[in-house]
């Protein structure tokens, strides 16, 4: 964040509870601090925004990166950042972004809840693609700025509801978002353990020393699948998301009941992997070998000739080099056929 930026910040600080109705109106929690719906007191237009409280107080250097990555991005699928406010009294810190009346974590919830109680509610497949392809589209612009995501889950898509952006899909909470160059700087210069468990590539449980584009496109994969099965693809114990270890036996568990074990053909540079001794140990690979995404997919009524299904296979390749890109998967036939993909989206 540049200089004259945070000085500006810090001088106009504002209380906030004078400009904006928003108590008692928490919506949700992001990676770093709480989040309002809120409205202008000042205004009767009835416009909803959404107020993002960071945790801890002044400009910690997350609530700076989030900031400064914000104010560059401009994208209709990427969330939108309208103002920073700085607290006068307590020196909190408040941005004022869109407001979204949904996130694919409750959308799934509810289509979760009607399959458990046996009625035939899916997320109408239209739908499914419509969403798909604005998630590419948002993450394609912010891999095509050299910004990763890092932590892509359903509660963080976002969509729009009633109103001109209906259906429109906003990435939020830049929380882990970091900015990537190349050469690829060495993952430990950061941090090591990043994405919500469900949602990390194994790449990163094998403890990855160079992080890649390709962790956000495995994420985008497990949204895929969930969006089509209503269940987490790779759902297993949660453990403490803080650990500074990488490796992760249960969750690597997980993705070979569904996956089946990595063949060393398929993936030539796991044994590379710092964990991968520990994973030889660990891990018999005849234990998985009537495991496969075809058969886990079929289950959940997605036929492996199906173009989802080819896509999906795409996204969740187990080496990160042959993953496909974002840019290559909006090309991909799934998005030709119909349904086509639309913005327009009731929920």
């Amino acid at each position: 964040m540049d200089y004259d930026f945070k000085m500006k910040t810090q001088k106009e600080r504002t209380k906030v509870e004078d400009l904006f109705n928003y108590e008692g109106c928490k919506v949700g929690r992001g990676t770093y601090g709480h989040v309002y719906k809120a409205k202008w007191k000042e205004t009767s237009d009835g416009k909803e925004y959404a107020l993002k409280q960071i945790d801890g107080t002044g400009l910690s250097m997350s609530a700076c990166r989030e900031i400064a990555l914000l104010r560059e991005l401009k994208h209709q699928n990427v969330i939108t950042l309208i103002r920073v406010f700085l607290s006068h009294t307590d020196r909190k810190v408040f941005l004022l972004i869109d407001y979204a009346e949904h996130d694919l974590w409750h959308i799934i919830k509810f289509h979760r809840a009607a399959k458990a109680a046996k009625k035939q509610v899916v997320v109408p497949r239209g739908m499914v693609k419509s969403l798909l392809y604005q998630i590419l589209d948002g993450i394609h612009y912010l891999h095509s700025n050299w910004v990763l995501h890092r932590d892509l889950k359903p509660a963080n898509i976002l969509v729009m509801g009633d109103g001109p952006e209906r259906g429109r899909v906003k990435i939020a909470d830049m929380g882990f978002a970091r900015l990537f160059n190349a050469p690829l700087k060495p993952l430990a210069d950061l941090d090591p353990v990043v994405v919500t468990f469900w949602y990390r590539a194994p790449e990163l449980l094998l403890g990855a020393r160079h992080y890649t584009k390709a962790i956000d496109i495995w994420a985008i994969g497990c949204i895929f699948a969930e969006l089509l099965t209503s269940e987490p693809i790779f759902h297993c114990r949660q453990e403490d998301i803080k650990t500074s270890n990488p490796y992760h036996h249960d969750q690597l568990d997980r993705i070979f009941n569904v996956m089946g074990f990595p063949q060393d053909k398929d993936w030539e540079d796991i044994k590379k992997m710092p964990e991968h001794h520990t994973l030889t140990k660990d891990f018999k690979r005849s234990s998985y070998s009537t495991c496969s995404l075809a058969k886990y997919m079929d289950r959940h009524k997605i036929k492996p000739d199906s173009k989802a299904f080819h896509l999906l296979q795409k996204l969740l390749l187990m080496d990160p080099n042959k993953r496909i890109t974002s840019e290559q998967a909006m090309q991909d036939p799934y998005f030709q056929e119909e349904p086509l993909p639309t913005q327009d989206q009731r929920f």
